[in-house]
């Protein structure tokens, strides 16, 4: 398993800023450094751009720290197993795939799938024989920029790619986004990837015509949406779109997962359910012309896209999300009972 270049491409260089101050940087020995001396780790060829201070919105932050510092440097086979969020016994068969040459799937994709698709994805575990690359729900791209907030694996980074867009990934697990860059590279798609937090990004004012997440922003407390969405704002260009995938506590399948939890308020990363009002509310703060659509039922994360991975069953609530969602667009108001919902509006 071979890891794509190395050395720090230039266009990290020349739209990096640092994410404590908003300075400019410059490269060291396995670094990049800013005119207040913040430090950050190269990894691969793969700037490490967290803020030490800030409380982690995922427990995997720690880990890509300590990996970075102590491996500021190329790593060609390294998986940082510890960063990816996986049990003892994933880590092991990640360990042991990785050593199959032959392999048609990344070793990290290949056990990362239920955590970024969903609990109904379960069953590839460990399963894939292709990637599950869905269709991203925007225009083709003609070559605007687009950054994916919690890129994970670059599923969304690589389905952008394909649709014409610059698409740039960022994600708080060093593993993932090597494996993203891993990936990209296998599929022939052009993609930059670092490692960054949503609410501490990286980039300079507008530097994205539109800024995408999926499965990330839903599990962050308010205070953390609010910031993330500032920064979002901050780093969109005039006019630039966003469109944030978030859980709607008006769902039936999330209905059923709050009465489970005694509709308790969610602990560390559990997913945040959130009524329609008040998605609204915490991005038109910094966003115009929002409004709420559709993205699936029956759960979180259905790709119609997947299909052929999918059982009979699962196949059949796919197509009936999918055509509820045709549904929504005619009715608006049906997008208030969907189990996840896109956020979508303009920067002024």
């Amino acid at each position: 398993m071979t890891a794509p270049g190395h050395a720090l491409d230039d266009w990290y260089l020349q739209n990096l800023i640092c994410p404590h101050d908003q300075s400019n940087l410059r490269e060291g020995h396995h670094q990049l450094v800013c005119e207040r001396g913040h430090q950050y780790a190269i990894v691969s060829g793969v700037p490490v751009m967290l803020v030490e201070e800030a409380s982690p919105t995922l427990h995997v932050v720690s880990g890509s720290i300590a990996a970075s510092k102590a491996n500021a440097r190329d790593t060609q086979d390294a998986l940082f197993l510890e960063t990816l969020g996986v049990d003892e016994d994933q880590r092991i068969a990640i360990s042991e795939q990785s050593k199959n040459p032959g392999n048609n799937v990344d070793p990290v994709v290949n056990y990362l799938v239920a955590h970024t698709s969903g609990l109904m994805y379960q069953h590839l575990v460990g399963r894939l024989s292709e990637y599950p690359i869905p269709d991203i729900p925007l225009p083709f791209g003609n070559g605007a920029s687009l950054l994916d907030i919690g890129c994970s694996w670059g599923r969304w980074c690589i389905s952008a790619g394909r649709k014409g867009y610059q698409a740039v990934g960022i994600d708080p697990s060093l593993g993932a986004v090597l494996a993203a860059r891993r990936v990209a590279s296998q599929l022939g798609v052009d993609g930059k990837f670092l490692v960054a937090d949503a609410r501490h990004l990286p980039f300079r004012q507008g530097s994205f015509d539109v800024v995408y997440s999926y499965s990330v922003i839903q599990h962050f407390g308010f205070d953390d949406v609010r910031r993330a969405m500032q920064e979002a704002c901050r780093v969109l260009a005039a006019r630039g779109l966003c469109q944030i995938q978030l859980a709607n506590a008006c769902g039936f399948r999330s209905l059923c997962h709050q009465v489970r939890r005694g509709f308790r308020d969610a602990r560390g990363f559990e997913v945040r359910y959130l009524q329609p009002q008040v998605m609204r509310k915490l991005v038109q703060q910094s966003l115009t012309a929002v409004e709420l659509k559709a993205d699936c039922y029956f759960g979180l994360g259905l790709q119609k896209g997947d299909l052929r991975f999918m059982p009979q069953w699962k196949r059949f609530l796919t197509m009936t999300s999918e055509l509820l969602k045709r549904i929504a667009n005619n009715i608006p108001p049906m997008s208030l009972v969907a189990d996840s919902v896109f956020v979508v509006g303009r920067k002024a």
